[in-house]
This record gives C-alpha cells, sequence and structure tokens, in this order.
C-alpha cells in the first residue's frame, strides 16, 4: 500500500473536523505530563472541542484552501489541535485557564471565526466569556429594573396606594363627557 493511501484518510479526518468549525487552536504541547494531558482532554471534551495530534503536513494538506490556510506558518514542532464547531471561544478558553496549572502548554495561534490570531491574540480571545455567561449577564443586568420597578410598586401599594386609587378614580369621574364620546366608536 502507497504512503499517500495510508495518510489520506487522516487528511479527510482533518478536512472534515475543521469544516464547520467555528475555531481552531493550534498548541505546543511538549512537557505536559501523561496526567495533565488526560486531564486536559477531558475538559476538552466536555466542552464538545475536539483535540487531536496530527503530523504537521497532513494538517497542510487538510487545511489548504480553507479559512484555516493561514496556520501555516506555526505549524512547526508538535502540535496540537482543539477545533471547536459550536462555542468559538471554548478551546483558547479552556487552554488558557489551563496553561495556568501546567506552564509547558502554549498556544501557538488560532483561526476564531474566520480571523487569525497570533498568541496574544489568543489569549485575548481566552478572556471573552462563553455565550451562557453572556447571556445571563445580559439577563441579569435587564432583570435588574424591572425587579427594582416591582419593589417600589409593592412599597406604594403598602403605604396607602388606595388613596392614589381613589385620586385616580375622581380625576376619571370629573373627566370631560365628550372626551369619552371620543374614544367610543361611532355606531352606524
Amino acid at each position: 500500500m502507497a504512503k499517500v493511501e495510508i495518510k489520506q484518510p487522516i487528511v479527510e479526518e482533518i478536512s472534515a473536523n475543521i469544516k464547520d468549525a467555528q475555531s481552531v487552536v493550534v498548541v505546543d504541547y511538549r512537557g505536559l505530563t501523561v496526567a495533565e494531558d488526560t486531564q486536559l482532554r477531558k475538559q476538552l471534551r466536555e466542552a464538545g472541542v475536539v483535540y487531536k495530534v496530527y503530523k504537521n503536513t497532513l494538517v497542510n494538506r487538510a487545511i489548504e484552501g480553507t479559512e484555516f490556510e493561514c496556520l501555516k506558518d506555526v505549524l512547526e514542532g508538535p502540535s496540537a489541535f482543539a477545533i471547536s464547531a459550536t462555542d468559538a471561544t471554548a478551546p483558547a478558553r479552556i487552554i488558557a485557564k489551563f496553561a495556568k496549572t501546567a506552564p509547558a502548554l502554549e498556544m501557538k495561534a488560532g483561526v476564531v471565526e474566520g480571523s487569525f490570531y497570533d498568541e496574544n491574540g489568543m489569549k485575548v480571545i481566552a478572556s471573552i466569556p462563553s455565550r451562557e455567561e453572556l447571556l445571563s449577564k445580559l439577563l441579569g443586568s435587564l432583570q435588574s429594573p424591572i425587579t427594582n420597578l416591582a419593589r417600589v410598586l409593592n412599597q406604594i401599594a403598602e403605604k396607602g396606594g388606595g388613596a392614589d386609587a381613589a385620586v385616580a378614580s375622581a380625576a376619571a369621574e370629573e373627566a370631560p363627557a365628550e372626551a369619552v364620546a371620543e374614544e367610543a366608536p361611532a355606531a352606524e
């Protein structure tokens, strides 16, 4: 069997993994212990991120002509690839957090939603909260004014909102009859 025939399925696997990817992060994993590597793989897998080690030459073939082709320049030395199709910032976030306890782990570069980022750019991407965190913060900030309004209205009702209701009903009784007639639909 020719070498090309053996390598073709691997190139196809890489292509399939990156086809619908929102992000691909290239990592230098040299110096990680087996236990650290296992823990990192577990965290990435739980977040739905594919994490694999591929030969750089095979990755070069797979990314040719794709939005990830710009990663060719960083494919030197041992490289692992974290690929996410669902959360664009998840690989960078998880790897950066893990690297705090395992300094041997380094992000080389990555492509997030079609844009290339070097190592420093990936650190910035890693600081972006997940979509779920952002949505919960947004929901919290939207709920806060509504909660405050409800609290104020409740306090008004407890302190004698009945007097305010009496004033409103008296004002309605004093409204001119023609204003009421204008609001009523005309009978045909």
